[in-house]
């Protein structure tokens, strides 16, 4: 019995890990243009608002950007879009904001949100 809590954790930290692993950013460059459409690597928003520095940027806080009131209501209490928040979000943007106007199903694969991220986390080349 004692053996149970170790590998549900053990099955926790697999659910989980990769997406908190430190990913390829040129590859999450290429898994960018799933998000291109509508959000900018650019200080410009488009019909998202831009991903320039939205690792550790508060949720909701472009402002000049029209967020949902679902979205809006989310960033309660100060919620910032750290590397964790970001991969769980990714995963079902809808699941997570009831309610957002983004309408991407999100990325199943946990190394595609890695990578992502570390290319969200990457200097913008000069």
């Amino acid at each position: 019995m004692k053996k149970l809590p170790a590998l549900a954790a053990g099955i926790l930290c697999l659910a989980v890990g990769p997406a908190l692993a430190d990913g390829d950013a040129v590859a999450g460059k290429a898994v960018f243009r799933k998000c291109a459409p509508c959000h900018s690597v650019e200080p410009v928003n488009r019909v998202g608002p831009m991903l320039a520095g939205v690792v550790g940027r508060p949720v909701a806080s472009v402002g000049d950007y029209g967020y949902t009131a679902a979205m809006t209501a989310f960033s309660a209490g100060g919620k910032v879009w750290s590397e964790a928040l970001i991969a769980e979000y990714l995963l079902s943007p809808r699941a997570m904001v009831p309610g957002t106007r983004m309408t991407f199903a999100g990325l199943r694969k946990q190394q595609d949100i890695a990578d992502l991220i570390a290319s969200l986390k990457a200097p913008a080349p000069r």
